[in-house]
């Protein structure tokens, strides 16, 4: 029987036209008749539907008790039925609910506010209304159950979309779940969206559309009405502190369900994207799947932005809660006065008490969010899901030392000793970069049966006694012990500053000095360590043609030579994934450590067959930590983001951007003399009216952008250099930021 003949037959309908709608779990036609307009919903006969309408037809008849709002009306067949049974499908007739959608009127303060007030009305209505075929559903679109659209973010395209989703599926399940015991549970409604909540004169009247009703958490109501009140907002919260506002004077919220506001609002905007990710495959043209889509991922990065303890302490704000107060900066400053010491240093004059972190985001305990341009051991991003979850998993699985064989050190290693060339073969694993340096240091001795070291002037290469005795940056500070005799320096090839151009011509003439020291302590030196763009030095790469020189020399002298990448490596310089591939050689040992984990501390040295032929001849070879399975697992997964997510291209393109506003900015503004580097590690030396290095001018642009809650450190011998090395998640819009903000400082 066709449609129009179940509505004359089953409901005497004088019919004046009947049109299809779009609309998911059900197929639904707008039925224009002489009786009035009303919602014909068709369904897939099972009993769990019919339940479910039965059960649905209870409660708009409760809600029908509300005099004052509209919902829809159930309409019962001539037999007094609540729908229709034919062919294998349900027909159910609904009243048709006037009013103009939320999403085509003004969002009005007071509109927000009503809307607020009309869900917590609604929900007050059902909060003693039980049935059990709701208590029972599962349904993607419950809050609760936020796990269900995991399996669906592979068809979100976009790694940097994709990533977000996971990073507040991760912390919902950090944060939210361990307390969800403690939230009320109800029957709700579910979807207060634009599309389901009509409106009147600047008042919202009425909501249709039941089907995602579902018993749940109850804060989930007011969470998803925030959520889409807030799409398409410039300043999202305060629309949707509006919407909370309405809603706790109708039905107050627990503390808890407060505190649960932030993670329940990015877990409905999650839910949405996954969904409209897996449906618009199915059905691309679908303006009814996709509608909110765009609206979604501009707030679920908004979000990103917003950090936890600032909509926290808004949220407690509104609904009449006390702010819990952390421990202060100034307690926390005075205990390390009290128990560190005084050369443990700290970054900025005014010190940031951190309490969290998201890619290229940085939180404090004032609810101040910072763009981190400076923190570049965090490599892909902080917290980033993929490296978090590694870690997880394998902590709850085994954690051991390299004295017994596990999968995850094979793994790793592969997937580590694939990025080199050739001759670099052999690894060996520690816990940081310091301790890397120390180990390629006593190698280097072992197989050259030599002692002394050449090093660049201002080199860093650890904190370790070895690697404090080979770090200019160290032995020839202030308060340093001096070059050590077994030290041997040799001028930093820094083409900016000196009467040679970077076509050559600099190298050679920097190269033939270090040849000269080279030459007076030829047959004594066992290595020769450099980082391929110095970074506290300054961030100065090195003058072309110099290594090309110097490596055959250290060789022919009986030296080996070593390339420390703890800074560079791991694509961070775009154009090359390891420094020295910039300059066309290739070292006997590599010393990796700092982004290696993505925070994890770790660290490693790789290096020829030859080389640890002559170490296998020594004592034993043991790192306690180093290779453990857990840091295997979390080294791994850095390497698999670097990969799948194209990391090193975009710090290449990312950086070219960037390298070339900062140049923009240095035509503009004389104090800056230079601008230089690769990919994301960058410097810009700030100079005075003389050409001096202007310490006092980068200081207080290091500081005045902090004030402006962007992080960037300074360095060089005279801590004149802004140092610019961020996440790898930092974008061109994070680009625009930072530059617009040096601008205005510089200005």
């Amino acid at each position: 029987m066709g449609i129009n003949n179940i509505l004359k037959e089953h409901y005497k309908l004088q019919l004046n036209s009947v049109s299809r709608l779009e609309g998911y779990g059900s197929t639904n036609y707008k039925v224009e008749a002489k009786e009035g307009n009303f919602i014909l919903k068709i369904y897939q006969n099972s009993i769990r539907i019919k339940k479910e309408l039965l059960a649905e037809e209870r409660v708009l008849l409760q809600l029908n008790t509300l005099k004052i709002n509209s919902f829809p009306k159930g309409i019962t067949t001539t037999s007094g039925e609540v729908f229709v049974e034919e062919s294998g499908n349900i027909y159910r007739l609904l009243t048709f609910v006037e009013g103009s959608f939320l999403g085509e009127v003004p969002h009005t303060p007071a509109l927000m506010e009503s809307f607020g007030s009309f869900l917590g009305k609604m929900d007050l209505k059902l909060i003693t209304h039980q049935e059990e075929v709701f208590e029972a559903r599962e349904i993607p679109w419950d809050l609760r159950h936020l796990h269900l659209s995991k399996p669906l973010l592979q068809f979100i395209p976009n790694p940097s979309d994709r990533n977000l989703v996971s990073y507040f599926m991760l912390q919902f399940r950090e944060h939210l779940v361990p307390f969800a015991d403690q939230f009320r549970k109800s029957l709700i409604h579910n979807d207060g969206n634009d599309w389901n909540v009509l409106t009147d004169r600047n008042k919202v009247t009425g909501i249709i559309d039941f089907g995602d009703m579902c018993h749940t958490w109850l804060v989930n109501e007011v969470a998803i009405g925030m959520t889409y009140a807030m799409m398409q907002k410039d300043l999202p919260m305060v629309s949707g502190l509006k919407v909370l506002k309405g809603y706790h004077r109708q039905l107050p919220l627990t503390e808890s369900e407060c505190d649960s506001l932030y993670y329940l609002i990015a877990a409905r905007l999650c839910i949405s994207v996954c969904q409209s990710a897996f449906n618009s495959r199915e059905n691309p043209q679908s303006e009814y799947i996709t509608i909110s889509e765009k609206g979604a991922w501009k707030l679920l990065y908004q979000w990103l932005r917003i950090s936890p303890i600032h909509a926290k302490r808004k949220i407690r704000g509104v609904c009449g809660f006390p702010n819990t107060t952390p421990v202060t900066g100034t307690a926390l400053l005075e205990h390390r006065q009290k128990h560190f010491g005084k050369n443990l240093s700290l970054s900025y004059k005014n010190p940031i008490h951190m309490v969290g972190a998201a890619f290229q985001y940085m939180y404090d305990a004032e609810g101040n969010t910072f763009l981190d341009a400076y923190n570049n051991i965090m490599l892909v991003g902080h917290c980033h899901p993929h490296v978090v979850e590694a870690g997880q998993k394998a902590m709850a699985t085994l954690n051991t030392n390299t004295r017994y064989i596990y999968n995850a050190l094979r793994n790793y290693s592969d997937a580590l000793l694939r990025r080199f060339p050739e001759p670099l073969n052999k690894v060996y694993f520690v816990n940081s970069g310091s301790e890397a340096t120390d180990l390629a240091i006593r190698m280097a001795r072992a197989h050259t049966l030599k002692k002394k070291i050449m090093v660049l002037e201002h080199g860093y290469h650890g904190h370790t006694q070895a690697g404090m005795e080979i770090s200019s940056y160290k032995y020839s500070a202030d308060t340093g012990n001096g070059k050590p005799e077994d030290t041997l320096q040799t001028p930093i090839p820094k083409v900016y500053g000196s009467s040679w151009e970077n076509d050559g011509s600099a190298g050679a003439a920097y190269a033939q000095n270090a040849l000269e020291l080279i030459e007076k302590h030829s047959g004594s030196i066992a290595a020769f360590i450099a980082e391929p763009i110095v970074g506290c030095g300054g961030q100065v790469p090195l003058a072309k043609g110099y290594l090309n020189a110097i490596y055959p020399a250290i060789r022919e002298q009986g030296g080996i030579c070593i390339s420390d990448e703890v800074q560079v490596g791991f694509g961070r310089l775009g154009e090359v994934f390891w420094g020295f591939e910039l300059y066309d050689v290739i070292p006997d040992i590599v010393v990796i450590g700092k982004p290696m984990g993505n925070g994890h501390p770790m660290g490693a040295v790789i290096t020829t067959s030859k080389i640890a032929s002559s170490f296998e001849k020594g004592p034993e070879f043991f790192s306690s930590f180093g290779g453990n399975p857990v840091s295997c697992a979390i080294g791994l997964a850095v390497l698999e983001v670097i990969e799948n997510e194209k990391k090193q291209e975009h710090a290449l393109q990312t950086g070219e951007y960037l390298k070339k506003k900062l140049q923009a900015l240095q035509i503009k503004h004389k104090t800056i003399g230079d601008v230089r580097g690769h990919g994301l590690f960058l410097g810009m030396e700030m100079i005075d009216e003389k050409g001096q290095p202007n310490t006092k001018l980068a200081g207080f642009l290091k500081n005045r952008l902090r004030e402006q809650f962007i992080l960037v450190g300074t360095d060089g011998p005279y801590d004149n250099v802004m140092k610019i090395k961020p996440p790898l998640a930092f974008n061109t819009s994070d680009v625009d930021e930072l530059v617009a903000q040096i601008d205005t400082i510089l200005s």
